[in-house]
Protein backbone atom coordinates (compact mmCIF):
# COMPACT_ATOMS: atom_id res chain seq x y z
CA UNK A 1 0.00 0.00 0.00
CA UNK A 2 1.45 3.39 -1.05
CA UNK A 3 1.46 5.93 1.77
CA UNK A 4 2.05 9.02 -0.38
CA UNK A 5 2.05 10.25 -3.93
CA UNK A 6 3.45 13.53 -5.18
CA UNK A 7 3.62 15.50 -8.41
CA UNK A 8 6.57 17.54 -7.11
CA UNK A 9 8.68 15.15 -5.00
CA UNK A 10 10.05 11.85 -6.25
CA UNK A 11 12.42 9.23 -4.88
CA UNK A 12 15.62 8.79 -6.90
CA UNK A 13 17.80 5.70 -6.41
CA UNK A 14 21.18 5.54 -8.20
CA UNK A 15 22.46 1.99 -8.52
CA UNK A 16 25.63 0.27 -9.66
CA UNK A 17 25.93 -3.52 -9.42
CA UNK A 18 23.90 -3.70 -6.21
CA UNK A 19 22.44 -7.15 -6.89
CA UNK A 20 19.27 -8.44 -5.20
CA UNK A 21 19.36 -5.73 -2.51
CA UNK A 22 18.34 -3.27 -5.20
CA UNK A 23 14.98 -4.97 -5.70
CA UNK A 24 14.31 -5.06 -1.95
CA UNK A 25 15.16 -1.35 -1.77
CA UNK A 26 12.90 -0.45 -4.68
CA UNK A 27 10.01 -2.48 -3.31
CA UNK A 28 10.40 -0.91 0.12
CA UNK A 29 10.51 2.59 -1.39
CA UNK A 30 7.39 1.89 -3.44
CA UNK A 31 5.54 0.77 -0.33
CA UNK A 32 5.96 4.29 1.04
CA UNK A 33 6.11 6.63 -1.96
CA UNK A 34 5.25 7.24 -5.58
CA UNK A 35 6.86 7.88 -7.92
CA UNK A 36 10.19 6.08 -7.55
CA UNK A 37 12.89 6.31 -10.20
CA UNK A 38 16.03 4.18 -10.46
CA UNK A 39 19.11 5.26 -12.41
CA UNK A 40 21.10 2.17 -13.35
CA UNK A 41 24.65 3.47 -13.62
CA UNK A 42 26.18 1.11 -16.17
CA UNK A 43 25.52 -2.00 -14.07
CA UNK A 44 26.70 -5.33 -15.45
CA UNK A 45 24.82 -7.56 -13.00
CA UNK A 46 21.58 -7.86 -15.00
CA UNK A 47 19.56 -5.69 -12.62
CA UNK A 48 18.46 -3.30 -15.38
CA UNK A 49 16.55 -6.01 -17.21
CA UNK A 50 14.74 -7.18 -14.08
CA UNK A 51 13.92 -3.59 -13.13
CA UNK A 52 12.38 -2.99 -16.54
CA UNK A 53 10.13 -6.01 -15.95
CA UNK A 54 9.10 -4.61 -12.55
CA UNK A 55 8.38 -1.21 -14.10
CA UNK A 56 6.23 -2.75 -16.81
CA UNK A 57 3.72 -3.70 -14.08
CA UNK A 58 4.10 -0.50 -12.04
CA UNK A 59 3.35 2.90 -13.61
CA UNK A 60 4.92 4.66 -10.60
CA UNK A 61 8.30 3.01 -11.12
CA UNK A 62 10.62 4.32 -13.83
CA UNK A 63 14.04 3.01 -14.83
CA UNK A 64 16.75 5.13 -16.47
CA UNK A 65 19.83 3.33 -17.74
CA UNK A 66 23.30 4.77 -18.37
CA UNK A 67 25.36 2.70 -20.82
CA UNK A 68 28.59 2.94 -18.78
CA UNK A 69 29.39 3.54 -15.13
CA UNK A 70 29.82 7.29 -14.52
CA UNK A 71 29.64 7.53 -10.74
CA UNK A 72 26.96 8.32 -8.18
CA UNK A 73 26.91 12.05 -8.77
CA UNK A 74 26.66 11.64 -12.52
CA UNK A 75 23.79 9.17 -12.09
CA UNK A 76 21.94 11.57 -9.78
CA UNK A 77 22.51 14.42 -12.23
CA UNK A 78 21.05 12.33 -15.05
CA UNK A 79 17.96 11.75 -12.93
CA UNK A 80 17.75 15.43 -11.92
CA UNK A 81 17.74 16.60 -15.52
CA UNK A 82 14.94 14.24 -16.47
CA UNK A 83 12.98 14.95 -13.29
CA UNK A 84 13.13 18.70 -13.91
CA UNK A 85 12.05 18.16 -17.50
CA UNK A 86 9.01 16.25 -16.19
CA UNK A 87 8.03 19.05 -13.81
CA UNK A 88 9.37 17.73 -10.50
CA UNK A 89 10.94 20.21 -8.08
CA UNK A 90 12.54 17.94 -5.46
CA UNK A 91 14.20 14.53 -5.27
CA UNK A 92 14.84 12.34 -2.27
CA UNK A 93 18.00 10.35 -2.93
CA UNK A 94 18.63 7.03 -1.23
CA UNK A 95 21.20 4.29 -1.69
CA UNK A 96 20.29 1.11 -3.52
CA UNK A 97 21.92 -1.27 -1.02
CA UNK A 98 19.17 -1.26 1.61
CA UNK A 99 21.07 0.80 4.18
CA UNK A 100 18.62 3.70 4.16
CA UNK A 101 15.22 3.55 5.91
CA UNK A 102 12.43 3.51 3.32
CA UNK A 103 9.82 3.95 6.03
CA UNK A 104 11.22 7.45 6.70
CA UNK A 105 10.59 8.61 3.12
CA UNK A 106 7.17 10.20 3.88
CA UNK A 107 8.63 12.04 6.88
CA UNK A 108 11.53 13.51 4.89
CA UNK A 109 9.34 14.41 1.93
CA UNK A 110 6.85 16.02 4.29
CA UNK A 111 9.58 18.18 5.85
CA UNK A 112 10.65 19.21 2.36
CA UNK A 113 7.11 20.01 1.26
CA UNK A 114 6.70 22.25 4.30
CA UNK A 115 10.10 23.88 3.64
CA UNK A 116 10.58 23.72 -0.15
CA UNK A 117 13.57 26.06 -0.16
CA UNK A 118 15.58 23.81 2.19
CA UNK A 119 18.00 20.94 1.81
CA UNK A 120 16.70 18.19 4.10
CA UNK A 121 19.68 16.20 5.35
CA UNK A 122 19.57 12.84 7.04
CA UNK A 123 21.52 12.54 10.29
CA UNK A 124 22.52 8.87 10.51
CA UNK A 125 21.81 6.88 13.65
CA UNK A 126 24.22 3.95 13.62
CA UNK A 127 23.67 0.54 15.15
CA UNK A 128 26.30 -1.78 16.59
CA UNK A 129 26.96 -3.37 13.17
CA UNK A 130 28.28 -0.13 11.65
CA UNK A 131 32.00 -0.41 10.78
CA UNK A 132 33.88 1.62 13.40
CA UNK A 133 36.52 2.75 10.90
CA UNK A 134 33.93 4.30 8.63
CA UNK A 135 31.95 5.87 11.48
CA UNK A 136 35.09 7.53 12.84
CA UNK A 137 36.34 8.48 9.39
CA UNK A 138 33.18 10.34 8.46
CA UNK A 139 33.64 12.61 11.47
CA UNK A 140 36.68 14.06 9.73
CA UNK A 141 34.70 14.84 6.58
CA UNK A 142 31.88 16.30 8.67
CA UNK A 143 34.30 18.59 10.52
CA UNK A 144 35.74 19.89 7.26
CA UNK A 145 32.30 20.39 5.72
CA UNK A 146 31.22 22.47 8.70
CA UNK A 147 34.40 24.53 8.62
CA UNK A 148 33.92 25.14 4.88
CA UNK A 149 30.41 26.49 5.54
CA UNK A 150 31.35 28.29 8.78
CA UNK A 151 29.19 25.82 10.68
CA UNK A 152 26.28 26.30 8.31
CA UNK A 153 24.17 23.41 9.62
CA UNK A 154 25.49 20.20 8.03
CA UNK A 155 25.18 17.52 10.72
CA UNK A 156 26.40 14.77 8.38
CA UNK A 157 28.01 15.43 5.00
CA UNK A 158 28.17 11.85 3.70
CA UNK A 159 24.73 10.40 4.43
CA UNK A 160 23.00 10.10 1.06
CA UNK A 161 19.44 9.90 2.41
CA UNK A 162 18.33 13.49 1.80
CA UNK A 163 15.92 15.68 -0.15
CA UNK A 164 17.35 18.13 -2.67
CA UNK A 165 15.57 21.09 -4.26
CA UNK A 166 16.36 20.36 -7.92
CA UNK A 167 16.87 23.87 -9.34
CA UNK A 168 19.70 25.08 -7.05
CA UNK A 169 21.47 21.71 -7.22
CA UNK A 170 21.31 21.72 -11.02
CA UNK A 171 22.80 25.22 -11.10
CA UNK A 172 25.62 24.21 -8.76
CA UNK A 173 26.47 21.12 -10.79
CA UNK A 174 26.34 23.02 -14.08
CA UNK A 175 29.01 25.43 -12.84
CA UNK A 176 31.70 22.88 -11.99
CA UNK A 177 32.93 19.51 -13.30
CA UNK A 178 33.19 17.87 -9.89
CA UNK A 179 30.58 16.10 -7.72
CA UNK A 180 30.22 13.23 -10.18
CA UNK A 181 31.44 10.29 -8.07
CA UNK A 182 31.81 9.53 -4.35
CA UNK A 183 32.44 13.23 -3.72
CA UNK A 184 28.86 14.09 -4.69
CA UNK A 185 27.09 14.07 -1.31
CA UNK A 186 29.48 16.22 0.76
CA UNK A 187 30.29 18.68 -2.02
CA UNK A 188 26.62 19.12 -2.91
CA UNK A 189 25.79 19.97 0.72
CA UNK A 190 28.66 22.46 1.04
CA UNK A 191 28.01 24.22 -2.26
CA UNK A 192 24.29 24.49 -1.63
CA UNK A 193 25.05 26.10 1.74
CA UNK A 194 27.37 28.52 -0.04
CA UNK A 195 24.46 29.43 -2.29
CA UNK A 196 22.22 30.26 0.64
CA UNK A 197 20.12 27.09 0.69
CA UNK A 198 19.06 26.48 4.31
CA UNK A 199 19.54 23.05 5.88
CA UNK A 200 17.23 20.96 8.02
CA UNK A 201 18.68 17.88 9.72
CA UNK A 202 16.45 14.91 10.47
CA UNK A 203 17.69 11.75 12.25
CA UNK A 204 17.36 8.45 10.42
CA UNK A 205 18.65 4.95 11.22
CA UNK A 206 21.23 3.39 8.91
CA UNK A 207 21.92 -0.32 8.61
CA UNK A 208 25.07 -1.98 7.32
CA UNK A 209 24.59 -5.45 5.84
CA UNK A 210 27.27 -8.13 5.92
CA UNK A 211 28.21 -9.84 2.63
CA UNK A 212 26.37 -13.00 3.72
CA UNK A 213 23.25 -10.84 4.17
CA UNK A 214 23.51 -9.54 0.63
CA UNK A 215 25.41 -6.39 1.54
CA UNK A 216 27.31 -4.73 -1.29
CA UNK A 217 29.84 -1.93 -0.90
CA UNK A 218 31.87 -0.19 -3.60
CA UNK A 219 33.71 1.93 -1.04
CA UNK A 220 37.48 1.69 -1.45
CA UNK A 221 39.30 3.12 1.54
CA UNK A 222 42.40 4.55 -0.15
CA UNK A 223 40.79 5.60 -3.44
CA UNK A 224 37.72 7.24 -1.94
CA UNK A 225 39.55 8.93 0.91
CA UNK A 226 42.00 10.36 -1.62
CA UNK A 227 39.01 11.67 -3.58
CA UNK A 228 37.56 13.25 -0.42
CA UNK A 229 40.93 14.82 0.44
CA UNK A 230 41.15 16.44 -2.99
CA UNK A 231 37.53 17.56 -2.68
CA UNK A 232 38.08 19.24 0.69
CA UNK A 233 41.22 20.92 -0.65
CA UNK A 234 39.15 22.46 -3.44
CA UNK A 235 36.39 23.44 -1.07
CA UNK A 236 38.79 25.07 1.39
CA UNK A 237 40.14 27.28 -1.41
CA UNK A 238 36.56 28.23 -2.27
CA UNK A 239 35.78 28.78 1.39
CA UNK A 240 38.58 31.32 1.83
CA UNK A 241 37.17 33.44 -0.99
CA UNK A 242 33.67 33.23 0.48
CA UNK A 243 34.64 33.77 4.11
CA UNK A 244 33.44 37.40 4.37
CA UNK A 245 30.07 36.52 2.84
CA UNK A 246 29.65 33.49 5.09
CA UNK A 247 30.59 35.51 8.17
CA UNK A 248 27.96 38.16 7.36
CA UNK A 249 25.33 35.46 6.75
CA UNK A 250 26.17 33.75 10.03
CA UNK A 251 25.93 37.06 11.92
CA UNK A 252 22.52 37.76 10.40
CA UNK A 253 21.27 34.33 11.43
CA UNK A 254 22.50 34.84 14.98
CA UNK A 255 20.84 38.25 15.13
CA UNK A 256 17.58 36.83 13.82
CA UNK A 257 17.56 34.01 16.38
CA UNK A 258 18.30 36.35 19.27
CA UNK A 259 15.56 38.78 18.24
CA UNK A 260 12.97 35.98 18.14
CA UNK A 261 13.64 34.47 21.54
Amino acid sequence: MIASHSESHLVLIPSYNTGPKLFETVQAARQHWAPVWVVVDGSTDGTAEDLHRMAADDPNLRVLVLPVNRGKGAAVLHGLIEAERCGFTHVLTMDADGQHPADRIPQFQGVSQANPEALVLGRPVFDAAAPRLRVRGRRISNWWANLETLWGGIDDSLFGFRVYPIAPLRRVMARNPWMRRFDFDPEAAVRLCWNGVPTINVPAPVRYFKPEEGGVSHFRYLRDNALLTWMHTRLMLGFLGRLPMLAVRRARKASFRSSHR
